[in-house]
């Protein structure tokens, strides 16, 4: 019931009143089932002899009502409505089929949607603490597990109805019989669910770990490529050794858990189809003649335990699943209660000066910029220098709105930033950091990164960053840059970084050690396009070399999250 809660919270109003719908449907196909089992029995008890017609008071009611006059033209059309039936059963199991498949792959749609949406909303400070192919694996694999959770559950609430319909048309058919096939398959569902489902558990919680080792050893290995390249034949092996062992033992998991998941339909058929030939075997030994009289309703427990077996045999599947994904549903149930901001978009105006009073900033209670009092006029050129470690990004990410400060506060023109106009702040800001991400698409589509294009402007920008005329050798702005940007060199990479910033238009350009991998000639012919380009705005760099910053206005020393000096 833990998890039948927790699933509840993760859906939204509009998903749980398509579920009861979707519910109501079941019990109606449940009933339609139902009905298409036991009709049977009548036709058959007609069809083998028509007296029955006239010696059962349903039969002889039905047969005067409508003026029969023939037993065949009556037998011949209960044959023919009951096909009609048929056809109906066949078109509403296969609207069920249907409704069901959309609502569990849209219920999949969004959560995906809903976990991108949170992951995108959480705070800069709470990102950095995340694992990256921890948050790819709940978006990947856990938002599928959790749909075939809710997908289970679902066939268990319909087999549940289909259950208790045919039950009691058993129990009334023969209470005896029943009786004791309930004694004997409710032994085994006991037996299994006390055996297998927990064992099926604990194979589901040790399957959500391994999961993601594996995606950590996956991303592991495409993020440090070149590094693993350059080891050793043992180190090598090591690392094949290592995944070897994540995949041989999800491969165990999945396989005890696919063969947990047929052994109770083995087991329960295996049981349910001999109680009926020993059914047989007792009736023709206590009557020592023809048993024909009681064919109709052994013939109603065949095809009830046809129909039954498998659908008890489904709810044991359901609830399997259910133990067996259910670490997904905590997975995604505490991942949606991620922190997230909460901006608005109110309009900030930068016309004069950024101001810090008195700001102190805390990570994982450890202290990293402490009391720090700075006013940026508009238009100005600084410069953040220190020993790594000292906070000078840190410095930078407060200021650009990536982190608040723990105390203290930052002033646009007098107007405080806070979740009001935070969003508009950072929309102004142009950021070029020291590691460059470019996507596996064109210079065009990592330039714009999803800004609509402006191609005299996609121009200006690839001249400012000086990377034009090489683009012009290639494909231009269609030239492919590989994943993570693997066909250009790191220059290049940086120079679209830069060409992506400035793109934006933006009234602050930050540039976090942006041209450290450029040679000199190529960071000076670049460092004083930026400084032309931004001679109405404002400039922030964090860099190590005298040359990046000689021609900076202000240049501050940060030690140990302090301004010592300026």
């Amino acid at each position: 019931m833990e998890y039948i809660q927790k699933l509840r919270s993760i859906l939204n109003r509009t998903t749980k009143r398509h579920l009861f719908l979707l519910v109501a449907l079941s019990i109606f196909v449940s009933i339609v089932e139902t009905i298409g089992i036991t009709a049977i029995m009548p036709l058959i008890d007609i069809t083998t002899n028509f007296d029955n017609i006239h010696s059962n008071q349903y039969y002889q009611w039905l047969f005067s009502f409508f003026g029969f006059e023939s037993d065949v033209n009556f037998a011949i059309l209960f044959g023919l409505l009951l096909f009609g039936f048929y056809i109906f059963r066949g078109g509403m199991n296969l609207l069920y089929s249907y409704v069901m498949a959309k609502f569990t792959n849209k219920l999949h749609a969004q959560t995906t949607q809903r976990l991108y949406k949170t992951y995108l909303s959480m705070p800069y400070q709470v990102f950095v603490n995340k694992n990256s192919s921890y948050l790819t694996k709940t978006i990947v694999s856990e938002a599928l597990y959790m749909t075939s959770v809710v997908n289970a559950v679902l066939l268990m609430i319909s087999e549940f109805f289909l259950i208790i319909f045919l039950y009691t048309f058993m129990l009334i058919a023969s209470w005896k019989i029943t009786v004791i096939f309930t004694l004997i398959v409710a032994t085994n569902i006991i037996l299994l669910t006390q055996t297998i489902s927990k064992k099926i558990k604990k194979i589901g919680v040790i399957r959500a770990q391994v999961q993601a080792e594996f995606y950590e050893s996956i991303n592991r290995l495409f993020g440090n490529f070149k590094n693993i390249k350059l080891q050793d034949e043992n180190r090598l092996n090591t690392n094949t050794e290592n995944f070897s062992v994540i995949v041989e033992e999800l491969s165990k998991v999945n396989t005890f858990n696919t063969f947990f998941h047929s052994f109770p339909r083995a087991l329960l058929e295996a049981i349910g189809f001999s109680l009926i030939v020993l059914a047989l075997i007792i009736f023709i030994y206590l009557n020592q003649s023809d048993i024909s009289y009681i064919l109709p309703t052994l013939s109603l427990f065949v095809l009830a335990l046809y129909r039954l077996l498998p659908s008890i045999n489904r709810i044991i599947i359901g609830y399997n699943t259910l133990m067996y994904h259910q670490k997904s549903i905590d997975i995604i149930s505490e991942d949606l209660k991620t922190p997230q901001e909460n901006l608005l978009n109110e309009t900030l105006e930068f016309k004069y000066k950024i101001e810090l009073k008195n700001v102190n900033f805390s990570y994982l209670e450890r202290s990293v910029l402490e009391n720090i009092n700075l006013t940026i006029s508009k238009g100005e050129k600084i410069a953040f220098v220190g020993e790594s470690g000292s906070g000078k990004s840190t410095l930078a990410d407060l200021i650009i709105g990536l982190c608040r400060p723990n105390k203290g506060e930052m002033k646009i023109d007098n107007v405080l930033i806070d979740e009001s106009n935070l969003q508009n702040w950072r929309s102004q800001i142009g950021y070029v950091p020291q590691q460059v991400y470019l996507f596996d698409e064109t210079i065009k589509e990592n330039v714009c990164c999803g800004r609509k294009l402006d191609r005299a402007l996609l121009d200006k920008v690839l001249k400012q960053a000086n990377i034009f005329d090489f683009l012009q050798t290639k494909q231009g702005i269609d030239t492919l840059v590989g994943e993570d940007g693997i066909q250009l060199s790191g220059g290049q990479k940086q120079r679209i970084a830069i060409a992506r910033a400035l793109y934006g238009q933006p009234e602050i350009l930050v540039l976090d050690e942006a041209t450290s991998a450029l040679d000199d000639k190529t960071e000076k012919k670049i460092i004083d396009e930026i400084f032309i380009i931004t001679k109405n705005k404002t400039l922030i760099v964090i860099a190590h070399r005298l040359s990046t910053i000689s021609s900076c206005d202000h240049i501050y020393n940060l030690q140990d999250g302090i301004i010592t000096k300026q």
